[in-house]
Order: C-alpha cells, then sequence, then structure tokens
C-alpha cells in the first residue's frame, strides 16, 4: 500500500483533484489507479462518455429502483439495505468505486426542486432508513458519497445562497441524519453542498468538515466536493475537504501554497493519504473480473421496493383491492408514459421498463385505455376528455393516473405551488360525475394539493415516483396480490401557506433565514393544531391492525425501553409501522415541538398474527440541543411516551419521570436572580444573603415592592446595581463568592 510520504508534493497535489469529471487522479509510477465515482443515488448513472460532465442520454443501463421519495415511504430499513446490496452490486460490474448518494437533506419545504431525492422531514426518519444505502452498498466493497453536507434543502440559488440556522436546528434537525449514519455505517465518502452554511461555503467549512464531521462524530472516510463546489483550493483543503470534482486543473496552486506556507504540508498530506486509503478500500473490488449481476433479480426487487413505498391514503367503502374480472378504465397518460423517477443527475437508464399498461397486459386484465390529457403545457383537447368521460361510463371502475409532468420538478429549480395541472383535475371531476367508483394513482416526487379534488376519487394511492417496475407495482396493489404498507415520510399540508418555511422561502438577496428553527414538517403542523391533509408516518392497508399492551420502563436517567402488542384483526396479511414519538418535558428552557419520531418499526403479520415489538430509547431521545451550553441536554422531569400509526393516530401515551443527565451549567454574573434561586448552590447563597439582609450584615431586599420584585427575578445579578445603586454591587460580589464556595464545599 502506497504512503503519502513516498509521493512527491505535486503528487499529493494531484490525489486531490480529480482526473476528470468521474474518475480519481491516478499516479502510475506508484502504482495509485484512477478508479471511478459516478452518480446515483437510487441507482447507478454511468456515462459511456467518461469525460462529459453530464450526458443524460448517453448511461449504461442499470436497474432503477424507486427514488428515495417512495423508499422513504417503506419505512423498513432491510428492505433499503437489499436494494443497496443490489446498487453494490451493479457497481462492481460497471468497475466504479463510489456511487454519489444517498441524499439526506431535510424536507424543509415541499416546494424543494429535489424532495424526490431526498427521505423526509424528519431527521430520524432520514438516518434510520437511507442508512441500509450506505451499508448495503458498502458490504459490496464499494463506496457510497453521503450527501449533500450541509442544509442543502433548496434549489433556487443553490450555487450561492447562504443558508442562515440556529446551530440548535442544525443539531435537531439538519445534521443527525448523517450523524447517524457517519457513526453506524461509517460511509467512505461524503459529498459537501455547495451552499453556504452561515457565511462560510461548505467546501471550506472547518467548523463542519472538521470539528463536527471528523473530530466529534469520529468520521474516516474522505470529503468530496460536489460538482463546481470548489471556490479556492487551499481553503478547501484547510478546512477538511480530501477532494475537488471535477478538476479545475489548479494543482499548482496546492503546491504554491505549501512552498509558501499558506498551507501546512501536513495538512495536504492528511487529506492526500485519505484518498490513497479509499483507492484501497475499493481496490478488491475493482479487481475482481467477470462478474455479472443478475438483471431480472433486480428488477424484482425493484417491484418489490415499489410495492412498499406506495401509500394508500384513501379506500372509501372499500374499494379495493378490485376483484381480478373487474373492467377497468385506465385513464392517464402517465399510465402509458410513467413518470418513474425525478429530473437532473440522478436520471437512469433503467435495464427494464414496465408500464401499468404493461402490468395489465401481463396479467391478462381487462381494460381499455384513453391518454387523458397530454403531458405539456398545452391546453386541455375536449376530444380527449370526451374520450375519457365514455372510457369511465362504460367501465366498472376508472383507475385515473395524475401527477406532476417531468418538467415541473428537477434537480436545478424548485416548484412554484403545489397544484396539479388544472386539466388533470377537471378531466376527473368529468370522470367522477359518471362513475363514482374512481382510483387515483399520483405519479410526484413530492406532496401536492390535495383538496378539493381528491373528493371526487373514492380511493387515493400516493405512488411517488417507483422506478422501472412501478407499473407492476401499482398493479400488484390494486388487485390486492400486494398489500400496502407504506407510510408517509412527510406531511402533506392542506394549503402551502401552512408551512412555517414559507415565511422564508426560497429567501433573496443571496440569503435565506431558516426562521422556523426546529419547527419543520410535523413538528410544526402537529405543535400548534394545523389541520393537514394527511399526517405524517400515515398510511392505510387492506388489514386491520390493534395495538396494545404497551409497556414503557425507565432504564436508566436518561433512558426508556418501550414495548408493544400489535395484532393483525383482519383476514388479511399485512404490515403496520408501530411508531414511538417522544412529548419532551414541559419544564424545558426552550421551546420544543410537541413530538418527535424516536423509533419505528415494519412489522409483517399474517391474519390473526400478533408479534412483541420493543424499542431503546437512549438519551437522544429526549435531548435538545442547548446553544448556552453547547451540548445536548436531558432536562429531568416529565416525558410522554406515545405509541401510534402516525404522528396523528396515537393509540398510547404513558408518562415517565427521568433524572436528567449530570449536566451542571455553572452559574455567572450573567444568570439572573430566578436562577440563582432554582440552582442548588445558588440558592443556599441567596437564602444566606437573606439571612445576612435580616441581620443587618448585607443590604435588604424589600420583599413587599412590587417594581423591585417584577424585574429581579428575570434580572441578571450584575445589573442589580439598577435596582439598589452600590448596594446592588455588594449583592452581586455576595452571591459570586457564596455561590463558589457552595460549591467549594459541596
Amino acid at each position: 500500500m502506497v504512503n503519502v510520504h513516498d509521493l512527491t508534493l505535486e503528487e499529493k497535489a494531484s490525489l486531490t483533484s480529480g482526473g476528470d469529471a468521474w474518475h480519481f487522479q491516478a499516479i502510475e509510477r506508484a502504482g495509485v489507479p484512477g478508479y471511478m465515482l459516478t452518480d446515483g443515488p437510487h441507482g447507478l448513472r454511468k456515462e459511456n462518455s467518461e469525460v462529459a460532465a453530464l450526458d443524460m442520454k448517453n448511461t449504461v443501463p442499470a436497474t432503477c429502483f424507486p427514488p428515495a421519495a417512495g423508499m422513504s415511504s417503506s419505512w423498513n430499513p432491510d428492505l433499503v439495505r437489499e436494494v443497496g446490496v443490489a446498487m453494490g452490486e451493479e457497481c462492481v460490474q460497471e468497475d466504479v468505486a463510489v456511487i454519489l448518494g444517498p441524499g439526506v437533506n431535510i424536507k424543509r419545504n415541499p416546494l424543494g426542486g429535489r424532495s424526490f431525492e431526498y427521505w423526509s422531514e424528519d431527521p430520524y426518519l432520514a438516518g434510520h432508513e437511507a442508512v441500509g444505502i450506505v451499508e448495503g452498498v458498502q458490504s459490496q466493497g464499494v463506496g457510497t458519497s453521503l450527501k449533500h453536507f450541509a442544509a442543502n434543502n433548496q434549489e433556487t440559488d443553490r450555487l450561492r445562497i447562504d443558508a442562515r440556522i440556529s446551530e440548535r436546528a442544525l443539531r435537531e434537525i439538519y445534521l443527525p441524519a448523517f450523524e447517524h449514519i457517519v457513526k453506524t455505517a461509517q460511509p467512505w465518502t461524503i459529498m459537501c453542498a455547495y451552499n453556504q452554511l452561515n457565511g462560510v461555503f461548505g467546501s471550506e467549512n472547518h467548523w463542519l468538515l472538521t470539528k463536527v464531521l471528523r473530530e466529534e462524530w469520529g468520521f474516516e472516510g474522505i470529503v468530496m466536493s460536489d460538482w463546481g463546489a470548489v471556490h479556492d483550493r487551499v481553503d478547501s483543503l484547510k478546512g477538511g475537504l480530501n477532494l475537488e470534482m471535477p478538476p479545475s486543473f489548479s494543482d499548482d496552486e496546492v503546491v504554491i501554497a505549501v512552498r509558501d506556507g499558506r498551507l501546512d504540508e501536513k495538512q495536504l498530506d492528511a487529506m492526500a493519504q485519505g484518498m490513497l486509503d479509499l483507492v484501497e478500500k475499493a481496490r478488491a473490488a475493482m479487481e475482481r473480473e467477470g462478474f455479472v449481476f443478475d438483471k431480472d433479480a433486480h428488477h424484482a426487487l425493484a417491484r418489490r421496493a415499489a410495492q412498499e413505498s406506495i401509500v394508500l391514503l384513501k379506500n372509501e367503502g372499500g374499494l379495493l383491492p378490485l376483484h381480478k374480472g373487474t373492467n377497468i378504465a385506465v385513464i392517464g397518460e402517465f399510465a402509458r408514459t410513467p413518470r418513474y423517477q425525478g429530473g437532473g443527475s440522478s436520471h437512469i437508464n433503467p435495464t427494464k421498463m414496465t408500464s401499468f399498461l404493461d402490468a395489465l397486459e401481463e396479467r391478462g386484465a381487462s381494460y381499455s385505455f384513453v391518454p387523458g390529457f397530454t403531458l405539456d403545457s398545452a391546453e386541455q383537447d375536449p376530444a380527449l376528455t370526451a374520450q375519457a368521460v365514455d372510457a369511465a361510463a362504460a367501465a366498472d371502475v376508472a383507475v385515473v393516473y395524475m401527477g406532476l409532468p417531468e418538467p415541473e420538478e428537477s434537480e436545478g429549480f424548485d416548484r412554484t405551488h403545489l397544484n396539479l395541472p388544472a386539466k388533470q383535475i377537471e378531466l376527473l371531476s368529468r370522470v367522477a360525475d359518471v362513475n363514482p367508483r374512481v382510483v387515483v394513482a399520483l405519479s410526484n416526487g413530492s406532496a401536492v394539493q390535495m383538496n378539493p379534488w381528491q373528493e371526487d376519487a373514492a380511493a387515493v394511492l400516493e405512488t411517488w415516483l417507483l422506478g422501472q417496475a412501478g407499473g407492476s407495482a401499482v398493479a400488484d396493489i390494486l388487485f390486492g396480490d400486494a398489500n400496502p404498507s407504506g407510510k408517509l415520510a412527510q406531511s402533506v399540508p392542506l394549503n402551502l401557506t401552512d408551512d412555517p418555511s414559507m415565511l422564508n422561502w426560497p429567501g433573496g438577496d443571496r440569503v435565506v433565514d431558516y426562521g422556523e428553527g426546529v419547527f419543520v414538517g410535523y413538528r410544526y403542523y402537529d405543535s400548534f393544531g394545523v389541520d393537514v391533509a394527511y399526517p405524517f408516518g400515515f398510511g392505510l392497508s387492506y388489514s386491520t391492525f390493534e395495538i396494545s399492551d404497551v409497556e414503557v420502563e425507565v432504564t436508566g436517567a436518561v433512558s426508556a425501553s418501550v414495548s408493544a402488542t400489535v395484532r393483525n384483526t383482519s383476514a388479511v396479511d399485512g404490515a403496520e409501522v408501530v411508531q414511538v414519538y417522544v412529548n419532551p418535558a414541559d419544564s424545558s428552557p426552550v421551546q420544543r415541538p410537541v413530538h418527535e419520531l424516536k423509533g419505528f418499526k415494519k412489522v409483517f403479520l399474517a391474519a390473526g398474527e400478533s408479534a412483541r415489538v420493543e424499542f431503546e430509547l437512549d438519551n437522544r431521545a429526549f435531548a435538545y440541543w442547548s446553544e448556552h451550553d453547547g451540548g445536548w441536554r436531558v432536562v429531568a422531569g416529565a416525558y410522554g411516551i406515545e405509541v401510534g400509526t402516525s404522528s396523528r393516530d396515537i393509540v398510547s401515551r404513558e408518562t415517565i419521570e427521568l433524572a436528567g443527565d449530570d449536566f451542571y451549567a455553572e452559574l455567572n454574573e450573567w444568570s439572573n436572580f430566578g436562577e440563582f434561586k432554582k440552582d442548588p448552590y445558588g440558592s443556599r447563597a441567596v437564602e444566606r444573603m437573606f439571612e445576612l439582609g435580616a441581620s443587618g450584615e448585607l443590604p435588604t431586599i424589600p420583599e413587599d415592592n412590587v417594581g423591585v420584585q417584577m424585574f429581579l427575578e428575570t434580572m441578571p445579578i450584575n445589573s442589580m446595581a439598577v435596582l439598589f445603586g452600590k448596594d446592588g454591587k455588594r449583592l452581586t460580589q455576595f452571591l459570586l463568592e457564596e455561590y463558589a464556595a457552595e460549591r467549594a464545599r459541596a
């Protein structure tokens, strides 16, 4: 294995930049290969041209698994890991050392143009699902690139926008998914974001890339740039960036900076050694010859993943599943021309493509098809409407495929509204007038406006974007060959204006303020009683389930265990997702959401079967990030443990008392009088002060003076002179000295 000290300064500099758009820079003299890295994140996007930066049309065939918008709704980490293994196998066949993904940025706002690539509005769910991609891919000897680190939550001005976020919001919302995956699975690489974070570009952010990522979380891999995210090679290396992609042909700038003393050669050595270590990790897989992945097996896996990605939102009168002989009118161009993935750098050339019509043909279903509408922005053709109405009137059931055409959501821009195209909504209304047995299948990468059009549908399937086997998966669900088990990974608001981030979306003047803080998604809606179309975690099934015998046990000062029995009370085999939320202590010194997801398990149960599920809640389940104390805090007091099937379908709530952590925040002159009275040492200092005041040895604080009492409680003790003049200074000094003495005696 090559060591960085075996290389020249020029060679070390070269390792920290790509050889071309898709390869590491090789050093032939030292036997360092220039392995390939290329896009994911829901399959392999490898360009046949090795030098073009972004050739969408000339890519090798690869399995297109459901994008994260779909897979996240599976709430099944084991399934996600299977998908990761398959992706890793395809990388081995194609000699790809690192696949770029998964992307775990938070869906701060449903308009986010890249929402189809990201996992959730909730960091716990995002981290605990997407970790399966990392574990699965890397089990095959291939690396992943966890992205985009950090706070790439919008596409508008993404190359330079400054995301201004409090440290508390960062620690509680925007970093935990990254943190969990780093600590659990050690991704081989992490990709920095384009945007600035609190005034510093992601590629140069020493606090983010070095202090937090490496020193706090123990990250062992390398950090690479998003394509074109480096603005200063030297500052990026100082910040902790190992690899610039693609190359800017500025290796000489790094060499000169070392020679001039502007860049410590030890820092360059550390960044270059990381690249050597990465190449060595990938060597075994890249030297594996003759491996060919099983295309049929991967397609079958994509179909199963798509089945679990579908969320049944509505099923009035038990319309679904359909009987095998049902005569169906299929309406909507999406049924023939599926919207199966998002646009941009993640666009995959599938090994096979199954539309809904293909799936109906394969199963010999009785159906008619009319396109209903075009996928462009043209006005509705009355002839298409007439065809759809006639077809619906003649059928037992109308399956209407609706959704967002590809030009309406993609990497590179954000959406401007949540509406489906007006011509689709009008068509649905006309169809429902002649046949009330309407099933709507939605194709979209993020939440869409559901009301009032959903009143014209008896059943609604949120199919998201389902990858290459999506057509078969929808047919499987419609006919009951598969039982829907998906749950929403993001809330569906009634109106866009209900989202708290809209006050600062998407920002302006190259700045966006995250003014909603930690109140993202359901954390806001549930805390403030805002009605939603469908809540986070929601999803129906053809089965019915009962959760009972919930037990909660305190296992430590800042930990607890939860167990419950879930039973399938129906005659249909199915799966339920048991969700655990924590309601924080009322005594918290900061405003906190009414509850937060801290555990989930998907349980597959045969008809009548039951199972016991268990959860362990550690300190992070109860903690908040204290900006004052610079760390995680668990306040002593009461916590509610909620068990349910969505954030609003809570079936059991138990209250526990936790002793809290052993962190002690030392008082000082900026602590107020009320804090002194509550502190175990400060309270004795206050008591002693009153005793000496009564004896005449210290000034007396008048207890019957309303004005004094009104200001005193919240006043920092260094301001007591405002109320008591020179006597106030004496009291301040006494409290500080007596407090120190009490602590020393303890």
